[in-house]
């Protein structure tokens, strides 16, 4: 009889453990994916105050946008035609000016002593516009400013560059501790070691191409004068 209830248990143990560890398996999951669904379902500012803390507990950033000028250095009134057009595609609740204030509070961080980013932007992400012609100029004209501030890198892989591997999608590394993605759908928070070296190389192989400088100025002014061609 005891060896009936050792069968027994040593069964239930065996059924009991492989759900525990499926359970488990979903939940690093559900860390690493995160549906921009649920995470924007109360609206834009919530993520906007995560990144702030993110952005607080990280000493460098290395960033790399193919479509848009990165968040820490938009101006609001860029910020305001991105979020805009994100709570309209994704259906979610505006609270655009909340928002708004939260990424600008976010850029005081590239003005904290013993932090620095480096940013990178595809040519292209500096003639695409969700926004107005005068809003876009603003913009350029930022971005061209900010270039020589101490703490900032602003480099421009030109359209005609030649790539070891062509970009698929933006991303942010924070501290050699963490990457973040973000899809169409879902957030992509990844800290695992073979994934941030992966991302890592990405970054070394794509700053290869850019143009920094003057000669990142040279490739933004020419994008600012575009939009003032009939």
């Amino acid at each position: 009889m005891r060896s009936c209830f050792a069968k027994l248990r040593f069964a239930t143990t065996m059924a009991v453990e492989p759900s525990s560890e499926l359970h488990g398996l979903l939940a690093g999951l559900e860390m690493k994916h995160r549906s921009l669904r649920r995470t924007l379902s109360a609206g834009q500012h919530a993520r906007q105050e995560l990144a702030i803390a993110e952005t607080s507990a990280t000493r460098e950033i290395p960033a790399f946008e193919v479509a848009r000028i990165p968040g820490l250095l938009q101006t609001p009134e860029y910020a305001r035609s991105v979020f805009e057009a994100n709570a309209e595609f994704r259906q979610i609740p505006r609270s655009i000016d909340e928002a708004v204030a939260a990424r600008i509070r976010r850029q005081e961080a590239l003005y904290e002593p013993g932090k620095s980013f480096t940013f990178l932007v595809s040519e292209g992400a500096l003639f695409m516009r969700l926004c107005s012609l005068e809003v876009m100029a603003a913009q350029l004209d930022r971005l061209y400013n900010i270039i020589g501030m101490a703490s900032v890198e602003v480099g421009v892989i030109p359209l005609g560059a030649q790539l070891r591997r062509t970009p698929a999608h933006g991303f942010w590394i924070y501290d050699r501790r963490l990457v973040i993605v973000e899809t169409i759908s879902e957030e992509l928070w990844l800290d695992g070691g073979a994934d941030i070296s992966l991302y890592e190389r990405a970054w070394d192989w794509l700053t290869e191409a850019a143009a920094y400088g003057r000669d990142a100025r040279r490739l933004i002014g020419r994008a600012r004068a575009s939009l003032e061609s009939p």
